[in-house]
């Protein structure tokens, strides 16, 4: 026979081999969509999980600024007067390299594939496309980092 207990804050529920044996009749809502890194009205969606926590790091400030910056520019090239808040993010995440994965000064190629991520994803939101990434793509951009970073 199945049973309830209520342990502090847990609820917890014994359940017996013939309560697993009836099918389940719970039924799930419908997952809710993601609006993706950038929001319909064109801000950042610093909450977006493809950011993987990076806004809330030790370096938060420094990448939601350099970000900022980058998303807002209308400098041609795109970006191109962030560099100082780029290079103040790159300082700030060579202090934690455990966290970062060691970003130096000569990581240039690193700081050519983040730009290109980035270019790539205003592009995706100036067409329209404000869906979220799927996990296929999140997947084939970080294998490309990972692949730099096993080159040095």
């Amino acid at each position: 026979m199945s049973y309830c207990r209520t342990d502090g804050k847990d609820k917890i529920i014994f359940a017996t081999a013939e309560d697993h044996a009836v099918p389940s009749t719970v039924t799930l809502s419908a997952p809710e969509n993601s609006p993706g890194l950038i929001l319909p009205n064109g801000e950042i969606n610093w909450n977006c999980p493809c950011l993987g926590g990076i806004a809330t790091g030790p370096c938060g400030v420094e990448f939601r600024e350099a970000f900022s910056c980058f998303h807002y520019s209308t400098a041609e090239p795109k970006g191109s007067d962030c560099v100082s808040t780029f290079q103040a993010m790159q300082e700030c995440m060579s202090k934690y390299p455990t966290l970062y994965k060691a970003m130096t000064d000569d990581d240039s190629d690193d700081n050519d594939q983040l730009m290109e991520a980035l270019e790539s994803s205003r592009d995706a939101n100036s067409e329209g496309a404000v869906d979220s990434v799927s996990p296929e793509e999140t997947e084939e951009r970080d294998s490309k980092f990972s692949e730099s970073d096993s080159k040095k």
